[in-house]
């Protein structure tokens, strides 16, 4: 199965599509000023304790505390060096975020600490060698178990990626050894830092999408800017020479997403109704604790007889759940509410196709079958706010009843806007942006004025519309 790779870059965020046969699959964004905190290892010190939830919130020097569960995310027979379920408040520990902070809670983050490679996964608090559920060959599973157990250092725990699959000793020995050192030079480093304080962070989503999803199979990785092409190309050198002739710098006029047609697609991931091509759709509502999914025949009326046409529904139904699972990364639970079936075979049929489309899921999925309901449970994790959390807030003129852009998000529009207008022509004279209060309020507030100024060189005047719609703006010219 080809794949292929579409990254846009601003100053403002970064964004990466990845298309699997044409067919748009997943969907990443990430905003420069909130960053991406999972990954990232704390030096932290013990706020509050408490002994009955094993739990325990730890300061990391940021707006929220940390939310640290003892014991979470060790195998089932771990042998643990670092994790210390006596804490204390007061006490220092090194944490790693597991989970971003989600609405009011604050991140979610475990001692069990990992340093993630092109091949492995580094885990110096345990002493354990795991294997990717991906590779499914056992001649490769054992051949890439003896391998790492001749590499590793003594005591020191390693998971074995998907990208592993067919890389020699060597391979393995240059990604370990350039982790075991980054964990000696942390450690170090941990002894010497005051609580709290960050110790590591993550590379840039540029840098982890080469990292975790560049592989043989991606048949163009394409980039549209020149600093970040050269970056990837450069490590490239280094990881997998054999890549660099698929990576390809995008110099059109027009956005790259633009291109390639993902804007619409972006602006339907705020959508409740997905319409299926047999004429069928499904409807997705959120809670706060799960994810309701509706199916429905709609418009499709089939050609033979009722459970057929309910079944071919379903089936349909069941590919594109999956694909939207992905695409809006929802995690957490979900429950399936397909049509009716009277057959216990189409029951099936609807599981396996829902198992067999989500062995495609870099994230961990379980589908749990039919309830007693008729209803399909399935569990996906959860690791960070998905995409339509961050690209949509409660609009203020429905109290929260339904979505509209946030104010950043306009604003990046606005930025999209006003750079094509001044690349096609200079205008003289001053430009006026008309805007809703709470887009005016973000854009005073950070200096966005000034800094569009100062990028494009042209005189600007802010101009707040009450009566505007919050995701609306206009760009008017006033002549000199």
């Amino acid at each position: 199965m080809t794949k292929t790779i579409v990254v846009n870059i601003t100053p403002e965020e970064t964004r990466m599509a990845i298309f699997e046969e044409k067919e748009l699959i997943e969907i990443y964004v990430e905003r420069t000023k909130s960053g991406h905190n999972v990954g990232n290892i704390y030096k932290g010190k013990t706020k509050n304790v408490l002994p009955g939830m094993q739990a325990a919130f730890i300061d990391i020097g940021r707006e929220k505390n940390a939310f640290l569960y003892i014991g979470d995310g060790l195998p089932a027979n771990p042998t643990p060096k670092i994790v210390d379920d006596t804490l204390t408040v007061g006490k220092e520990v090194l944490i790693q975020i597991v989970k971003d902070a989600l609405g009011t809670k604050g991140p979610r983050a475990t001692t069990n600490l990992t340093l993630p490679g092109r091949y492995v996964v580094f885990m110096p608090t345990v002493d354990y060698i795991a294997i990717s559920r991906r590779i499914s060959g056992e001649e490769e599973r054992a051949r890439l178990k003896n391998l790492v157990e001749k590499v590793r250092p003594a005591g020191m725990g390693i998971i074995v990626r998907t990208m592993a699959e067919g890389k020699s000793e060597e391979d393995l020995h240059k990604d370990i050894d350039y982790l075991c050192n980054l964990w000696k030079a942390l450690h170090a480093r941990s002894k010497m830092a005051v609580a709290p304080t960050l110790l590591y962070r993550d590379v840039d989503l540029v840098i982890r999408i080469v990292r975790d999803y560049l592989s043989s199979d991606v048949e163009e990785f394409v980039l549209d800017n020149r600093e970040a092409y050269g970056r990837v190309c450069d490590l490239l050198k280094y990881i997998s020479p054999e890549l660099i002739s698929k990576i390809r710098l995008y110099e059109g006029n027009d956005d790259i997403f633009s291109h390639y047609g993902l804007d619409d697609e972006l602006n339907k991931v705020g959508q409740r109704c997905v319409w299926l091509k047999c004429g069928g759709y499904i409807v997705i509502d959120k809670t706060e604790a799960l994810t309701v999914i509706d199916v429905n025949t709609g418009k499709f009326v089939g050609s033979t007889k009722l459970s057929d046409t309910v079944f071919q529904t379903n089936l349909e139904a069941a590919t594109e759940i999956t694909r939207q699972l992905r695409l809006r990364d929802i995690g957490g639970i979900i429950i399936v509410d397909f049509i009716d079936m009277d057959k216990e075979e189409h029951k099936q049929a609807i599981v396996a196709a829902l198992e067999a489309n989500l062995k495609k899921d870099r994230t961990k999925t379980n589908v749990l079958g039919f309830t007693e309901l008729g209803l399909v449970e399935i569990t996906r994790k959860k690791t960070r706010q998905n995409l339509e959390g961050m690209l949509y807030s409660e609009c203020p003129c429905c109290a929260g009843r339904g979505r509209v852009q946030s104010p950043e998000t306009v604003m990046i529009n606005i930025w999209r806007k006003m750079r094509k207008i001044m690349s096609e022509t200079r205008l003289l004279g001053r430009m006026i942006i008309q805007v809703h209060p709470l887009v005016a309020e973000t854009m005073q507030r950070q200096g966005e004025l000034t800094r569009m100024e100062q990028e494009l060189a042209c005189s600007l005047r802010l101009e707040v519309v009450p009566a505007m719609h919050p995701e609306v703006f206009s760009i008017l010219h006033e002549n000199e």
